[in-house]
């Protein structure tokens, strides 16, 4: 991989001040493919400079320099597609064939989507005797997660270029080659220096650093809500900006007039996309008690298809999960499913057959779970699907939204005005209805412990622009 020894910072490869580094490894291997600097607080306190140093300039381009900007660099990640979806493969484990299409293809039409959103945006506005004009927040520390590592830096680094900001990248130390490609991609472009830094490091050391700058205007972070958490008691020592991206129990809602098979299948498909470690994975599947004993036939039917194995491998379905630590913990929450009297209806804790090395964990699903059990209220990030049975349709209301948690959720009906209404009373901030698509045009966040804030489109765009009112005299 090129330059993974230097941080970016002000417009050049630089050294780290520290001499410590971190391992990247294979999940699949569990070889080491890579070293990345563990970077300190006095390497954030350079990049935050040279981000606060070229606000100025940056924050005065035209929106037609800007988007010219966003265009180059989106076709810089379309070029090296084929690079970027192996290193994200190698270092966190997604099977090449699905990092190809999301991984890397997301992240580069995103990118490119918002020039598009840049140009139609509207910065000003009459309003009675005022003019409101929306300027940029200024300078933007984006901390971000190792499970869609590319696709979660563009979601932030895209809008907040977009709005006139400038960018302090903290990537995640598990899985940070995709971050030195767009860097080298933004280097080879010409950005102006300054207006785009990445340091490399821990979240304990780099993250705090960046969340508590007194020069850092806003923090956007994804990640776990504890750690989300953390991230807002930082910034409230300077009454930073925070757009929070967290955790997530999403309900798949399968009415008695659902297409079942159909809807089964997505779920399973939902749940284990990227061995189960998407903050919107459908993790509860909540059917009728009438339906129940068909739809954990076929889930257990649809995951026992999901075979484990080599990600380079493409007929691979399901990949390792990110390290040992994260195996560990799925684990233990299969444990936990059992031991709670959940019924086992397929996977469980044992090692996948033949594979000794990798981090790898067999697709489980639980059947009979209800809603005080563990699995079915704790994020377990892993391949493991509980499903919960309701008697009326208030039931599955109700159990759909008995969570901390309001990221996404799905519903799914043989009418769609149901769909729609029951969609309506579910506390998500994305509800799919009959198994509708990913949109990058649709607003992305969550109610309550899922976040604050919403990615993608205008929505994101928006995130990181201030409203000023300029009372004008008549």
């Amino acid at each position: 991989m090129q330059k993974t020894d230097k941080f970016f910072i002000d417009g050049q490869w630089v050294s780290p001040l520290g001499r410590e580094i971190i391992e990247v490894v294979n999940p699949a291997t569990e070889g080491i493919v890579a070293t990345i600097p563990k970077g300190t607080a006095e390497d954030i306190d350079g990049a935050v400079r040279a981000a606060r140093a070229a606000f100025g300039a940056w924050s005065a381009t035209s929106i037609e320099e800007r988007a010219a900007w966003l265009e180059k660099i989106a076709a810089g990640l379309k070029e090296r597609t084929e690079e970027i979806a192996v290193a994200i493969t190698t270092e966190m484990g997604m099977p090449l064939k699905l990092s190809r299409a999301v991984q890397a293809g997301l992240p580069a039409a995103n990118m490119g989507l918002f020039a598009v959103r840049l140009k139609e945006f509207s910065f000003e506005e009459r309003v009675g005797s005022s003019l409101v004009v929306k300027e940029p927040v200024g300078v933007v520390g984006c901390i971000t997660p190792w499970n869609f590592p590319l696709h979660q830096i563009v979601a932030k680094v895209a809008p907040a270029l977009a709005a006139g900001c400038t960018v302090v990248l903290k990537p995640s130390e598990i899985a940070p080659l995709d971050a030195f490609i767009l860097a080298d991609i933004i280097d080879g472009a010409g950005l102006p220096a300054g207006v785009f830094n990445l340091v490399t490091g821990t979240g304990p050391v780099v993250g705090e650093a960046l969340a508590r700058h007194s020069e850092v205007d806003m923090i956007s972070f994804t990640g776990s809500t504890g750690a989300g958490r953390r991230v807002l008691e930082l910034a409230a020592g300077t009454v930073k900006r925070t757009a929070l991206e967290l955790g997530g129990k999403s309900p798949a809602v399968v009415l008695d007039d659902a297409d079942l098979q159909a809807a089964v299948k997505a779920t399973v498909s939902a749940c284990y996309l990227n061995s189960g470690q998407t903050c919107n994975a459908m993790t509860r599947l909540l059917v009728p008690e009438t339906l129940y004993v068909r739809a954990a036939e076929l889930a257990a039917e649809i995951a026992a298809t999901f075979t484990p194995g080599d990600p380079i491998d493409p007929k691979t379905r399901l990949g390792p999960l990110v390290s040992a630590t994260q195996r560990a913990r799925v684990l233990h929450y299969i444990r936990k499913g059992i031991e709670e009297g959940a019924e086992l209806l397929v996977g469980g804790a044992e090692p996948p057959e033949g594979l000794e090395m990798g981090f790898f964990v067999k697709p489980t699903v639980f059947g009979r779970v209800t809603g005080d059990m563990t699995i079915a209220r704790e994020e377990i990030f892993g391949p493991v699907l509980s499903i919960m049975s309701y008697l009326d349709e208030e039931e599955a209301i109700a159990l759909a939204n008995d969570t901390i948690y309001g990221l996404a959720a799905a519903v799914w009906s043989g009418d769609e005005d149901r769909a729609r209404r029951v969609a309506r009373r579910l506390r998500a901030g994305q509800v799919e209805i009959n198994g509708a698509g990913y949109s990058l045009e649709a607003p992305f966040g969550g109610f309550k412990q899922s976040g604050i804030g919403r990615e993608n489109g205008r929505y994101g765009l928006e995130e990181y622009l201030e409203v000023k009112a300029m009372l004008l005299a008549e």
